[in-house]
């Protein structure tokens, strides 16, 4: 059974996900799986070209954009924008357990202006606590990009 969490109304985070929950992306509407987990984390993780391979197979796209646990780059924090904005519909994005994908959509969300505390308040909704990266999201939302 998947535990995608509803972020936004356009973006949901989810544990590592399996085949199975490729399908129920596809069944309830996601356009793009960003896949935040670096391969070979875990032993028991789904290879993430074999997400890939399904989420093709069922007219979903999909994008990795590894994010280990030494923390974020601004080049990962473009990359999650970029798709973000470029993608018609709802999103979902995985790692090991939700935290890395909802931490990183919530860089590219103040880095596209948006508040720190409206940013917080979805991310707590799911389940996601965003404080430990609550300085970077103030200097990203002020436009500080140094």
């Amino acid at each position: 059974m998947s535990d995608f969490r509803q972020v936004s109304t356009s973006f949901w985070a989810s544990p590592q996900i399996g085949l199975a929950d490729v399908a129920e992306a596809e069944a309830r509407g996601f356009t793009l799986i960003v896949n935040n987990r670096p391969e070979g984390e875990a032993d028991d993780q789904v290879p993430g070209a074999a997400i890939e391979a399904a989420a093709r197979a069922a007219g979903v796209d999909y994008l990795a954009i590894p994010v280990s646990h030494a923390g974020f780059s601004e080049g990962q924090v473009e990359a999650m924008a970029e798709a973000l904005a470029h993608t018609a519909g709802p999103v979902l994005a995985y790692c090991r357990a939700g935290t890395r994908s909802t931490l990183l959509w919530s860089l590219a969300q103040a880095k596209a202006g948006r508040v720190p505390d409206e940013i917080a308040a979805d991310a707590a909704r799911a389940g996601y606590d965003v404080a430990p990266i609550r300085p970077l999201l103030e200097m990203l939302a002020a436009g500080d990009q140094s």
